[in-house]
C-alpha cells in the first residue's frame, strides 16, 4: 500500500504515501522511537502535536517487560500506550547485537541473559513474529543478525545468511491467519524483509537478491550506522537499494543525523528512525540549520530568543533559552520536555522541507 507521487530526476530521491491500518503516512517521514512504549519526555498527544506519523518501538523490550500478556489483556499496544497513528516494531536484532556478552546465536535463534532479572531466553524468528502480531503492529521486523564493524567475511557472510534463513521463517506464523500474508486489507500489518551483508559489496548484493525473492511488501536495510566511515555506510546502502525493487517502501534503521538523512533520501529511502533527537535533548543539546548547541552554555543566560529563529515548535513559541537553561541548571524536570519537542520538531520541519523539494524537483 504504498504510493509514489513524486520522483526526483537525477537521483532515486521520491516523495509518496505508506498507508497502514492505522493511518497513512507521508514519505520521507521520520519515526520517533518509543523503545518501551513511549517516546522519552512526550506524551502521545505531544507527539502528534509536533507532526509525527508513526513512531517506532521495540520487540525485544516489550517482549521482556511487560511481557505479551500484558499487552493481549490490553488489547494490543496501540491502545496499552496510547497511540492511535501506525507503529513499526523492530525485531530486537540490534538489542541482541548490542548484547555480545550474555548472548549466544544459532541458526534456531537466539539464547541469551534478560538485562532486567537475567533469566534465560530464546527468541526464534517465529516468536518474535507472534509478538508483533499480538502487539498489532503496522509494520513488522523479523530476527536479524547485525554484525560490528568491522567484521570478517566469513562473520558477515554467516549473519546474511541466517538473516535470510530467520526471513523464511518469519513467514509461518502468518500463514494460519491468512492465506495472503499481506495483511492491510484485512487490518493487519506487513512484515518487511531486512538486508545485511556488513560492509562487503557482494555479500550486500547477494543478502538483498536473496530478500528479494522472498516478496515481502517492503524492506528494511540493517547493519549500517555501525561504527563505519560515513563514505562506506553510502556505498553500502546504494549497493543494497540498488538490489531491491524501487517501488517498495524502505527504511534505513537507526539512521540518523540531519545530514545521513539528506543524504539517505538519495538513494530511495523512505522511513528512517533514530533516538538522537530525543537523547540530545535529554542531555542538553538543541538542533538548529546551524547544528547542535548547548543550552547549559553561559551565552545563552541573557538570551531571550527561542532555541531557534523561525521555529513552530510549542517551545519556541512559548519560551527563551533563558527560562530554558534556567531550568536545566536549577534539575527541573520541564526541559527535557521542551527540549524534547523542540528536536523532534526540527527533524519533522526537515522532512517537510525534503519531500516539498523531492516534489520541486531540487533534490
Amino acid at each position: 500500500m504504498f504510493k509514489i507521487l513524486a520522483k526526483s530526476s537525477i537521483s532515486k530521491a521520491r516523495a509518496g504515501k505508506l498507508s497502514t491500518p492505522h493511518g497513512e503516512i507521508d514519505t520521507p517521514a521520520f519515526m520517533p522511537v518509543g523503545t518501551q512504549g513511549a517516546v522519552k519526555a512526550v506524551t502521545p498527544e505531544q507527539t502528534t502535536e509536533i507532526g509525527a506519523q508513526i513512531i517506532l518501538c521495540n520487540t525485544y523490550h516489550l517482549y521482556l517487560r511487560p511481557g505479551l500478556d500484558v499487552i493481549r489483556q490490553a488489547g494490543g499496544l496501540h491502545k496499552f500506550i496510547g497511540w492511535s497513528g501506525p507503529i513499526l516494531t523492530d525485531s530486537g536484532g540490534f538489542q541482541v547485537f548490542s548484547l555480545a556478552a550474555i548472548r549466544k546465536v544459532e541458526d534456531e535463534g537466539v539464547r541469551f541473559s534478560s538485562h532486567i532479572d537475567g533469566s534465560e531466553q530464546f527468541l526464534t524468528p517465529e516468536k518474535v513474529i507472534e509478538a508483533q502480531l499480538v502487539f498489532g503492529s503496522d509494520i513488522m521486523m523479523p530476527l536479524d543478525e547485525c554484525v560490528k564493524h568491522p567484521s570478517t567475511r566469513s562473520e558477515s557472510l554467516t549473519a546474511a545468511k541466517r538473516t535470510t534463513l530467520w526471513a523464511k521463517r518469519s513467514l509461518t506464523p502468518l500463514i494460519p491467519l491468512s492465506t495472503k500474508w499481506r495483511g492491510v486489507s484485512e487490518g493487519r500489518g506487513e512484515v518487511w524483509g531486512i538486508v545485511q551483508g556488513g560492509m562487503y559489496k557482494d555479500l550486500r548484493e547477494q543478502s538483498a537478491e536473496e530478500i528479494r525473492e522472498l516478496d515481502f511488501p517492503g524492506y528494511g536495510i540493517g547493519g549500517l550506522s555501525v561504527g563505519e566511515p560515513k563514505e562506506m555506510m553510502l556505498e553500502m546502502l546504494g549497493i543494497s537499494t540498488d538490489n531491491l525493487e524501487y517501488d517498495k517502501p524502505k527504511h534505513l534503521m537507526g539512521v540518523g543525523f540531519p545530514e545521513d538523512i539528506e543524504e539517505a533520501v538519495k538513494f530511495g529511502i523512505d522511513l528512517f528512525d533514530c533516538v538522537i533527537p530525543t537523547r540530545l535533548a535529554r542531555h542538553g543539546a538543541f538542533l538548529t540549520k546551524e547544528g547542535k548547541s548547548i543550552i547549559r552554555n553561559a551565552r545563552f543566560e541573557k538570551d531571550f530568543t527561542p532555541l531557534e529563529e523561525g521555529c513552530d515548535c510549542y517551545t519556541c513559541r512559548n519560551f527563551t533559552k533563558a527560562y530554558i537553561r534556567h531550568l536545566f541548571i536549577a534539575k527541573e524536570i520541564l526541559p527535557l520536555t521542551l527540549m524534547t519537542i523542540h528536536n523532534l520538531r526540527f527533524y519533522m520541519r526537515l522532512m517537510d522541507d525534503i519531500r516539498n523539494r523531492i516534489k520541486g524537483g531540487t533534490i
